[in-house]
Parts: C-alpha cells; structure tokens; sequence
C-alpha cells in the first residue's frame, strides 16, 4: 500500500541470519538505514538480471566458479565456451584451490547469446556459480 511520501511499505520474512549479516554490511557500508541498504540490493538486483530480457549488443564478462570434483567438467566447460567462440573475446583461468577455479570470459555480442552461454555453464553439475557483468558499449 502506498502512503503519502510515495513508498510502498511490505513485510518480509527472512532467516534470522541472514537478517544479522545484511544489517552488519549495510551499517560498515556507511548505510543510515536498512530501508536505503535493501531499496539499493533491490536496485542492484533488478538491473544485474533485467539485460538478460533486453535485445542488443553489449560487452562484458562472465564470472564461473567451478570445482573439478565432477567427472570432465573441465570439458564441458570448454566445449561451451568453443560453441559460443563468436561473442568470447578472451578467458582466464585461475586456480583458486586444489580442486576449485575460477573462469573469466570476457564476452562481446548480442545479449541473447550471452544469455544462452551463461545458462548452459550454470546447468553444469559442479559450476558453483556464474556471474554476469556486462554494459551496453
């Protein structure tokens, strides 16, 4: 419901750690309030998946976190990234630990495939995460 000053007022139920760790980030961030602190993550939100409804060019880089623990991930991982070479500029490998690596790919194309690229890497058993920035050049 909307009051007012032009905000909308609702409830949310969270686990309460998850509530203690947001409020310790938000008030070593230098946040007034957590009002202000969750009206930014939702902000933040919206735009990190809203490109992926958009159509057009954009460039950017595609974060993917994996663990080697699962039989040819590796490879699986490269065959993806060979089927998408037309919108990869480059990749770095970084081995984080024994069995855990971060890949890098930097990405320049239209938003669809990118789209398509992230979602097959995420559907990888053993990719822990994917995370996407890019911008419209």
């Amino acid at each position: 419901m909307q009051n007012k000053a032009g905000v909308v007022r609702f409830s949310v139920s969270l686990p309460p750690p998850l509530v203690e760790e947001f409020d310790g980030v938000w008030r070593d961030m230098g946040y007034e309030n957590r009002s202000k602190a969750i009206h930014d993550a939702m902000r933040a939100f919206i735009s990190d998946f809203k490109w992926m409804h958009e159509k057009g060019h954009v460039a950017g880089a595609v974060l993917v976190l994996y663990y080697l623990d699962k039989p040819k991930l590796l490879e699986k991982v490269t065959i993806i990234q060979h089927k998408f070479r037309d919108i990869i500029s480059s990749t770095t490998h970084i081995h984080l630990e024994e069995d855990k690596c971060l890949e890098i790919i930097a990405v320049n194309g239209e938003v669809n495939k990118i789209r398509r690229m992230a979602e097959e890497l995420m559907a990888k058993k053993g990719v822990k995460q994917v995370k996407i920035a890019v911008i419209a050049p």
